[in-house]
């Protein structure tokens, strides 16, 4: 049985591949490193030998797909097209595992960045109803992800409770972001401990954690640039604590370090894994 042909563990660390990583992890991949994440948009069309060595690593590794411009909660309508290449890229390289983001990221045209969903009703609606859409086409579960925010353009409800209303509307899956949690927890002011045990452990598919910037006191920026910090640790253990040791993703979008300081942190999330796990066992006894 090959290793991509395994069945993966919810005790998994995985890393998000940048191309400049492809020779290293053709030559050799570490073994702490049990999947990868890439976002299907900046590898569907490459070829030569970019192409090849990604195809190597598909054919011997774990992969998940995470999207960036799928756009799930615009107004315009569902880029169907933009779907089925999708499809394709999943299909040609056998990946079962697609998330996407609870944003928007196009209207008239394509805003390159991701913008907040209105927190209503209609909204919850209009959601749902594009991620079955996805999902029929796809052939696959669609895996939802809570999003950093800055501003809650008419909000008529919680982000806690938007983002539980669309899974349930939509019956989907969810990525559950720690980083997220804490970097909006800062911004928006509220319990981050209190908003992850709300979220519903049946439908967490995988967690990614990752470093931010800190703008000042109040204001924290996303930007998967920075080493993980003390708080957000605490948040991955109490996840684990609370809903269970799922497979993990560290994001490292840019600012990376060599691979034997990125193992630090993958080599963190795996004792976090087995000390969640242990405790289990002991309360299990």
């Amino acid at each position: 049985m090959s290793i991509k042909e395994k069945t993966p563990s919810s005790a998994m660390v995985g890393l998000g591949l940048r191309r400049e990583m492809l020779t290293e992890f053709c030559q050799l991949t570490p073994p702490e490193i049990e999947f990868f994440e890439v976002a299907p948009e900046n590898w569907m069309t490459l070829g030569g030998k970019y192409g090849r060595q990604f195809k190597q690593l598909t054919e011997q590794h774990p992969f998940f797909c995470h999207g960036l411009s799928l756009s799930i909660g615009s107004s315009a309508p569902l880029d169907t097209d933009f779907v089925h290449n999708i499809k394709q890229f999943l299909d040609l390289h056998q990946i079962e595992v697609y998330s996407e983001h609870l944003s928007y990221c196009s209207g008239t045209g394509h805003m390159y960045d991701l913008m907040p969903i209105p927190f209503t009703d209609e909204a919850v609606i209009h959601t749902a109803k594009r991620i079955k859409q996805v999902e029929d086409i796809l052939e696959r579960p669609f895996i939802l992800e809570n999003v950093s925010f800055y501003a809650a353009p008419g909000a008529q409800m919680t982000e806690q409770a938007f983002v539980n209303a669309v899974l349930t509307e939509a019956d989907c899956k969810l990525l559950l972001d720690v980083n997220n949690i804490y970097v909006n927890s800062i911004n928006h002011q509220y319990d981050a401990q209190q908003f992850l045990a709300s979220m519903p452990t049946e439908r967490i598919a995988y967690l990614h954690i990752a470093g931010h910037y800190q703008e000042d006191i109040d204001l924290m920026v996303d930007t998967h640039g920075a080493d993980i910090i003390d708080p957000v640790w605490s948040l991955l253990q109490s996840c684990y604590d609370i809903h269970g040791v799922h497979p993990t993703l560290l994001e490292r979008d840019f600012n990376i370090p060599p691979t034997d300081i990125l193992l630090g942190e993958i080599n963190q999330i795996h004792t976090y894994q087995q000390h969640a796990n242990d405790a289990l066992k002991v309360r299990k006894a």
